[in-house]
């Protein structure tokens, strides 16, 4: 019976690895054991130098999930492929569980539909300055334009309240209550 295990690969190469895996099933017959082989990913938008961008980023960079019927042949064949490292559990993997499976994969539908900000700022976040005139400053968010990638920040400078406009979202880092990132 195919189970879903997680397979730990170099960070960067999950892709290869499943391109690798699939030309070479049906040539080794391994694909009566392997049925699907995924690369959990999500859509994130970003703005470049005034451009919207839309990349596709790992969820889990240096894991892959396949769904297989974990024979001593499928073992072996899956850890020779370049790029493998090992199953997760080593010499003794423990499959995923349905519920583990049915949350994942629902979860990767759930972010198939949509496209996740890179930057996420809401108005009233503290931030801190980290490039421009006002470098180190901190102030909080007034106002946010997500389709050309700035935001707005009030900084207090001589006791008077100055807003700050037209900073781009990499400018800019959460800061939480105690000053730290």
């Amino acid at each position: 019976m195919n189970k879903w295990y997680v397979l730990q690969v170099l960070s960067g190469h999950e892709n290869k690895v499943k391109k690798t895996l699939e030309e070479n099933l049906k040539n080794s017959g391994m694909d009566q054991y392997i049925e699907e082989i995924l690369v959990p990913t999500e859509n994130v938008q970003e703005v470049k130098k005034g451009q919207q961008k839309v990349t596709e980023k790992k969820l889990w960079p240096g894991y892959i999930l396949i769904k297989m019927n974990l024979t001593d042949d499928a073992w072996s064949f899956v850890k020779n492929i370049n790029s493998v490292i090992d199953f997760l559990g080593g010499d003794k993997p423990t499959p995923l569980t349905e519920a583990e499976v049915k949350e994942i994969l629902q979860e990767l539908e759930e972010k198939k539909k949509g496209v996740v900000q890179k930057h996420k700022f809401e108005v009233g976040d503290t931030v801190k300055i980290t490039e421009g005139v006002f470098v180190n400053f901190i102030g909080s968010v007034t106002e946010i334009n997500i389709d050309k990638g700035k935001i707005s920040v009030l900084v207090s400078i001589f006791g008077r309240d100055t807003r700050v406009d037209d900073l781009e979202f990499w400018q800019v880092e959460h800061v939480t209550q105690e000053g730290e990132k």
